[in-house]
């Protein structure tokens, strides 16, 4: 059975992850699965995001994103935060 829980995670993604239009395909696959939350470059290469949905949306998520030829995820730190509920859609900051 699926885990229905709601969580919201924030993660530090490194490896090739800008200039590949990761933020774009981030906010494709978070709007197809139902996941809210934001995704953002970081001044170090990185990408932040914060991830709000069920564990098995945001694994999905994160898999789809990773589906692409020019993105390479290498690292991903996550943690789990607190749940908002002032996101309503994913959005590019």
């Amino acid at each position: 059975m699926a885990n229905r829980k709601l969580i919201r995670q924030h993660m530090k993604i490194t490896g090739r992850v800008q200039g590949v239009g990761f933020r774009y395909r981030a906010r494709y696959a978070a709007s197809n699965l139902g996941v809210t939350g934001w995704v953002k470059n970081e001044w170090d290469g990185s990408v932040a995001l914060e991830a709000q949905g069920t564990i098995d949306q945001i694994d999905q998520m994160l898999k789809l994103i990773n589906q692409s030829p020019y993105i390479q995820i290498t690292w991903i730190d996550r943690k789990e935060v607190e749940i908002s509920t002032c996101d309503t859609d994913f959005h590019i900051r």
